[in-house]
């Protein structure tokens, strides 16, 4: 066994940081049996040098990052600072100085890992980020990994935590949107600011890097379809109830029938009871996967946390030292498919549209003539009417979505539809 020890640079020491610091102490006896040779923690990068970190040697804090990594004795620099600068700036100058990285920076993937994957890969360096992916799950170097020699078709789940919890709330207790929203921030789920989590882009970019991966192809954020929860009401739970379904928020990517382009979509949606995402409750994350050969497989686990993604921060941080033992580096980006990423507008999938109309006679020959003449065909028709006003609710089998668009864009010009109350996707069947 190696006496040397492995130098790590923390640059970050949040909720997640901290916890990696920590677990690096206590654990410090089994990571050197696991690696081969001792890890040290060599230095973290902060912003406010003033605060206290339990356990952390004050001696080790320091506020000049770039500082730390040019020092020239640092194997791995793990980074949990997150967004965009100067987190991308600092794995770019670790990469030229001959520095690993572990990273949990899921935006700055999505946007950038391009980008990221050709300097490790120039560098002759590794570049791990399970944790930028549904929290302690083990997802990332399976799909990369243990699924490489396999075909993937199509990966659904749901991969964020907040959005979970509110939804399974308003689902399990009937409460509305803001109500449900309102329980989650004062557990602790839901940011003060909940913007990423509840309009899909925390979700989506996580959709962008399982794309990538799954697909061999590279798909960046702005590829990647994003509509948020907001608007999602108790009516629609009620809704999905009778249908025998649930709503969640999902992050869906497929590939073409004929192989030659993939879609990724983060929506919220319709799915039936009998689903195994449907039982997925609180703040928990699951991932369903479908492979050509291995069939489905379900990844579950908490999806967030200090301790969940510090888990998965040192599971990377295992394998990236055992390749600087053997002088070797882990799987790097796999793009070699270049398939193209179709819009929305092609995407096939069912529909459940609610819209208020006027309850009289020949209402439902108008609506259901709009679904035909854009080639939508309907399912089941439900309507309840009284004192003159009513509710028409209308599920589609299987249509692309620049077709239920175009039907919804026909169905407000109709002068006995009052409004159309929600339209939500069904998935899953």
């Amino acid at each position: 066994m190696r006496t040397r020890p492995l130098k790590v640079a923390l640059l970050g020491c949040g909720v997640v940081g901290s916890e990696v610091a920590r677990i690096m102490t206590t654990h410090a006896d089994d990571l050197t049996a696991r690696i081969g040779a001792p890890v040290e923690l060599a230095g973290v990068a902060v912003r406010r040098p003033s605060k206290v970190r339990q356990g952390i040697d004050p001696a080790l804090v320091t506020t000049d990052a770039t500082a730390l990594l040019k020092r020239g004795d640092i194997d791995v620099a793990i980074e949990v600072i997150g967004g965009i600068e100067p987190a991308r700036t600092l794995i770019t100058t670790a990469f030229e100085h001959g520095i690993s990285v572990v990273s949990a920076n899921k935006a700055l993937l999505a946007q950038d890992g391009a980008a990221l994957h050709a300097a490790a890969e120039q560098a002759g360096l590794d570049l791990y980020y399970e944790a930028a992916v549904a929290g302690a799950i083990p997802l990332v170097r399976p799909l990369r990994e243990s699924l490489a020699g396999d075909k993937i078709n199509r990966v659904m789940g749901i991969v964020n935590g907040t959005t979970n919890f509110i939804l399974d709330k308003m689902d399990a207790t009937g409460a509305g949107y803001q109500e449900a929203l309102d329980e989650a921030t004062a557990l602790g789920y839901a940011e003060a600011d909940p913007t990423a989590d509840v309009e899909g882009y925390d979700a989506a970019a996580k959709a962008a890097i399982l794309a990538g991966i799954a697909f061999h192809t590279r798909v960046r954020l702005d590829d990647v379809y994003r509509e948020g929860m907001t608007e999602v009401s108790a009516a629609d739970f009620a809704s999905a109830k009778r249908m025998g379904c649930t709503i969640k928020l999902l992050a869906i990517l497929e590939r073409a029938a004929d192989g030659e382009s993939v879609t990724a979509r983060v929506h919220p949606a319709m799915i039936p009871l009998s689903h195994p995402l449907a039982s997925v409750r609180e703040a928990y994350n699951a991932v369903f996967v479908e492979a050509e050969a291995a069939g489905r497989l379900m990844f579950y686990g908490p999806g967030a946390g200090g301790s969940p993604t510090a888990s998965a921060v040192l599971g990377d941080l295992v394998a990236v030292c055992r390749n600087k033992l053997a002088e070797a580096t882990g799987p790097g980006e796999s793009a070699y498919t270049q398939l193209p990423v179709s819009p929305m507008g092609d995407v096939v999938t069912r529909y459940h549209i609610s819209l208020d109309v006027a309850d009289k006679p020949g209402v439902l020959a108008q609506v259901a003539t709009c679904f035909a003449e854009h080639g939508v065909s309907i399912d089941t028709v439900r309507q309840q009417g009284k004192d003159g006003e009513a509710s028409l609710v209308v599920v589609t089998h299987r249509a692309p979505d620049a077709a239920l668009s175009g039907t919804v864009e026909a169905l407000r010009k109709l002068d006995t539809v009052r409004g159309v109350a929600s339209i939500m996707r069904v998935e899953g069947e």
